[in-house]
């Protein structure tokens, strides 16, 4: 009987970062095309990517073990191709060159490192717990990094006039995108197999 107010628990805060990244997206997009950032793009669409994570982690939570798997693994799917579209985004952006903003980088950085910041605290207490409020934690935890990547990369292209410390750091963001994507689907593999035990049991 003590599983149902963690769970009622979940449900709240995930309603609540749904939402902080839902409108952290809309921002960090509209603003990350207006100031020519790959940056910011990449950090728009993991936030689009964690909104989406959030809500099938929301799905789960009334759910069974299989129904967290599911999420969690799902999660790891759309963090690896996001990652790999924001790559093809600095590509492109290298090609057809634009000069970032540097400043709007470090600004809307920040508000997105503060909103990130707060989903961390929301989703501190379930970070060792099931495994799609774990793939949760481990989203938000790439974000306050990719944020601080943002806000480095808007200040070397104010110091230096240069597009490509954002290139750069865009497309690390992408990769850390891409590693959480993997850690979380080999954290689901091992999960399955916990659950699942070995072959004749």
């Amino acid at each position: 009987m003590r599983a149902a107010p963690a769970t009622a628990t979940e449900h709240q805060v995930l309603k609540q970062v749904l939402a902080i990244n839902a409108a952290m997206f809309a921002t960090e997009v509209v603003a990350g095309f207006a100031a020519g950032s790959v940056g910011l793009i990449a950090d728009g669409l993991d936030m689009l990517a964690d909104a989406l994570v959030y809500g099938l982690a929301l799905a789960a939570t009334t759910r069974g073990p299989t129904w967290h798997l599911t999420s969690a693994r799902w999660s790891g799917h759309l963090q690896v191709l996001l990652g790999v579209g924001v790559l093809a985004e600095s590509v492109r952006r290298y090609l057809t060159p634009t000069a970032p903003v540097g400043l709007a980088m470090i600004g809307i950085g920040a508000v997105a490192l503060g909103a990130n910041i707060l989903c961390l605290v929301l989703l501190s207490r379930f970070r060792h717990g099931r495994v799609h409020m774990r793939a949760a934690w481990i989203f938000s935890t790439n974000d306050v990094l990719a944020n601080l990547g943002v806000m480095a990369s808007g200040g070397l292209v104010l110091t230096f006039g240069s597009r490509f410390p954002d290139l750069i750091i865009g497309s690390l963001i992408a990769t850390i995108v891409i590693r959480g994507g993997l850690r979380i689907n080999r954290d689901t593999r091992l999960e399955s197999a916990r659950l699942t035990g070995p072959p004749g049991d």
